[in-house]
């Protein structure tokens, strides 16, 4: 056995209260023409040298995400947004281990549809984002040069994470302080979840 097979191991031998369902889901993901590898502390399923799918358990519920699932085509409607903010991934939310069995030919189905997205090289286009910088994001780029110039330097992504989370703050004070406890994280150029 390898590292990284004992590590996928480790995960699904600690996936309470999920270990089951999650590897019912495995199995159906390995039938397809894909890798899998542990990214994010989570088993992630990549073909033609991108990510693909991804298993997740949560408290009250299991399931898969598609990283590029809003280009998928979902007869099935079984498809949903992860947040209200999400723009690319789409995933299936289960909650019982007898969903799973009857979902395993439109989940393998899926899985070949986005094989072939990454296949032909298929990227989600994102509109431009539209967000308002919160005034105290204005006003501390202005006051930090050296914060500007690393706040501009991120990937679209993570400015876009940054101005979520300072944004959804209702008082002016909490989005100073959410800048102020961030700024170390961009002056490094990274963002909210990287290490």
């Amino acid at each position: 056995m390898t590292e990284e097979e004992a590590r996928l191991e480790a995960f699904f031998a600690e996936a309470a209260p999920w270990e089951t369902e999650l590897r019912h889901l495995r199995a159906i993901l390995r039938a397809g023409p894909v890798t899998e590898t542990l990214k994010w502390k989570q088993p992630c399923y990549t073909a033609h040298g991108g990510n693909v799918a991804i298993l997740w358990g949560m408290k009250g519920r299991f399931g898969l995400s598609f990283f590029k699932g809003v280009l998928l085509t979902d007869p099935e409607g079984i498809l949903v947004a992860p947040g209200e903010n999400s723009r690319s991934s789409r995933m299936v939310v289960l909650t019982d281990l007898a969903q799973v069995a009857p979902l395993a030919d439109v989940l393998q189905h899926y899985l070949a549809e986005a094989v072939a997205l990454e296949a032909d090289g298929r990227r989600v286009t994102f509109a431009k984002d539209d967000l308002d910088l919160p005034e105290e994001l204005t006003e501390a780029l202005a006051q930090d040069p050296a914060l500007a110039a690393a706040f501009d330097a991120l990937t679209p992504g993570r400015r876009r994470g940054y101005i979520l989370h300072f944004g959804q703050a209702k008082q002016a004070d909490t989005r100073r302080a959410r800048i102020a406890r961030w700024a170390p994280r961009i002056l490094a150029g990274k963002g909210m979840q990287d290490r």
